[in-house]
């Protein structure tokens, strides 16, 4: 296995491993399953990469979701395939990174069609490839998932892209990780039985806070992070994003979210 460190900043001290059970905090043993959620075919290899291949490197159950297909195009000749064309360039970027097939959740929400897609609904076409128990809509997909991968931490865009849709999975995949956990919506799978633990990373906007982990790796998988990114041929545009990710070297940054549910007593004192 290539040299992989990982690290966590906490209380003013940094924890360093090469294990992630001694730096990832309630480590759950052969239960630990990591689900990186991705808006658009390229974002968990331009944002996380690193950490994802780091994952798989170190035995880690691994999965991800790729929540829109990608109908963004650079050549006029691509306007009518670029949805098979971005599928191919998908599953080959994440052959790369070592990711068993079966664990690759492709969803068939259209990228133009985000605000379409929130919240659940019932649809009158069951055969809708996006359709699950009936319903339709990201929070009914992503419960389902939930409950399906059971997944001990996921990763998540940030909170402070400036780009609609990572905004949108971002607070869509936060609520349906509450609903996942309750009784609601029954026909998608049994709930959870605990929070997973929720880190976000970061493509085009900086983090609302600094990150919280830190992963270093040999030159060889970043490397193979570049590989990942260079098989979106049909994404001219993210040129610039791969400057910044060859200049940055082998390491890469993400940062643990609170998910904190609202508690009234602790502000009694306040009052008092």
């Amino acid at each position: 296995m290539s040299d992989i460190q990982f690290a966590r900043r906490s209380h003013n001290r940094i924890f360093v491993s090469s294990r992630p059970d001694h730096v990832f905090e309630g480590w759950k043993g052969d239960n630990e399953c990591w689900l990186f959620v991705s808006p658009h075919d390229d974002d968990i290899a331009l944002g996380a990469g690193l950490h994802f291949i780091a994952g798989i490197e170190s035995g880690v159950k691994t999965h991800a979701v790729v929540a829109t297909i990608g109908s963004g195009y650079c050549r006029l000749e691509h306007k009518d395939t670029i949805a098979q064309i971005r599928r191919e360039e998908c599953r080959k970027s994440f052959e790369i990174y070592g990711l068993p097939p079966e664990n690759l959740h492709l969803l068939d929400y259209w990228s133009t069609d985000i605000l379409q897609n929130l919240g659940r609904r019932f649809t009158d076409k069951p055969d809708s490839p996006t359709a699950i128990a009936g319903a339709d809509g990201f929070q009914n997909t992503f419960t389902w998932l939930i409950r399906e991968v059971r997944p001990t931490r996921v990763f998540l865009p940030s909170q402070t892209d400036i780009h609609p849709a990572h905004k949108a999975v971002h607070e869509e995949f936060i609520i349906s990780v509450f609903h996942a956990q309750g009784k609601i919506w029954p026909e998608l799978g049994e709930p959870i039985s605990k929070f997973p633990r929720l880190y976000e990373y970061a493509t085009y906007s900086d983090y609302i806070e600094p990150p919280t982990h830190q992963v270093k790796t040999s030159p060889d998988l970043l490397e193979r992070k570049l590989e990942g990114i260079a098989a979106y041929k049909s994404q001219e545009q993210i040129e610039a994003l791969v400057v910044n990710v060859r200049s940055l070297g082998p390491k890469e940054y993400i940062r643990e979210m609170g998910f904190k549910l609202f508690n009234p007593q602790q502000y009694d004192a306040l009052f008092e």
